[in-house]
């Protein structure tokens, strides 16, 4: 590790995470694990700084990547049967075999269940994946629930109050029945919709677990206010900064409908304009990258088998 007092001097877990390998959190138990290696010694020390332009720096054996100017933004639609990694040790179906058209790599914010589907982030930004995980920020996340039965009021109560599972006490923000389209009604299941902040390991299933009820199929369909829409499964879009930030804004139905029945909603002359997913969004010419569409106009290829 470089020990001059050069300006270029950055912590190790910032330049894994501009890299694109990994968000930041996850940088750091790379460096605990000794996954990384700083001129060929193996460090385990967190918030050491490093110079990329001196130091020769590996992760599992290889060489870091030189960080990529550009931040990219990417929904993905998962289907289910895919890990939401970059690797797996077993050889099971990743998101990596979706990514062969992304000119720099990129990794999944949060996770999504092996056998859930829907909504996933994608990003090379190591800070803004921080941010959107961290607990702090209640990042809301919206699902599609079928249930193999029908819940009474009071069942959705307890929910709303809270219950305990594996990881702690969680609650659902809001839970309404809903009516898919195309699917017929049966008294064998039921539609919801729910909405949560935390991110516990299969907390919705878990959560109507407790309730009595099993899960049969789990759709995330948005993040805060950022929204899968019509993305087919297994396609994915690329999205501007200011669609990416939506992410920030809580996915409350009763908040929205207070927002819209109010006579001065969207009147405010100074309000700036936030870009919708479905902007116009142009990649910059570095190595092989092109032009990128959001919202469905135009997807990115999502070439299975292509890993990166």
């Amino acid at each position: 590790m470089s020990e001059d007092s050069s300006t270029q001097r950055v912590r190790l877990n910032k330049l894994i995470a501009d890299s694109g390998l990994a968000s930041r959190r996850h940088a750091d138990r790379m460096i605990e694990e000794g996954q990384v290696t700083v001129n060929g010694k193996r460090v385990y020390e967190l918030g050491v700084k490093v110079d990329p332009s001196i130091d020769s720096i590996k992760v599992n054996g290889k060489m870091l990547r030189k960080p990529l100017t550009q931040k990219l933004y990417l929904i993905f639609n998962k289907p289910a049967g895919v890990l939401t990694t970059m690797e797996d040790p077993e050889g099971r179906p990743t998101v990596a075999e979706y990514l062969g058209g992304v000119p720099a790599r990129v990794f999944p914010v949060g996770r999504l269940d092996w056998d859930s589907e829907g909504m996933i982030l994608l990003t090379n930004d190591g800070d803004y994946a921080n941010k959107v995980t961290h607990p702090k920020e209640e990042v809301t996340k919206t699902y599609l629930v079928k249930l193999d039965g029908q819940p009474q009021p009071q069942h959705l109560e307890k929910l709303r109050n809270g219950v305990s599972i594996i990881g702690g006490k969680v609650s659902a923000r809001h839970i309404e029945r809903i009516k898919k389209a195309g699917d017929k009604q049966s008294e064998k299941y039921e539609w919801l919709k729910i909405v949560i902040t935390e991110g516990k390991n299969r907390q919705i299933r878990q959560m109507f677990a407790k309730i009595g009820f099993d899960v049969i199929k789990l759709q995330r369909v948005a993040i805060g206010r950022l929204r899968l829409g019509a993305l087919k499964a297994g396609a994915l879009v690329y999205i501007n900064e200011a669609a990416a930030e939506r992410v920030f804004l809580p996915d409350d139905p009763e908040d929205l409908k207070i927002k819209k029945s109010s006579p001065y909603a969207g009147r405010t002359p100074s309000a700036k304009k936030t870009a919708k997913p479905a902007s116009r969004v142009r990649l910059k010419k570095e190595g092989n990258t092109r032009t990128g569409y959001s919202g469905g106009v135009k997807t990115a290829s999502a070439s299975k088998g292509s890993k990166k």
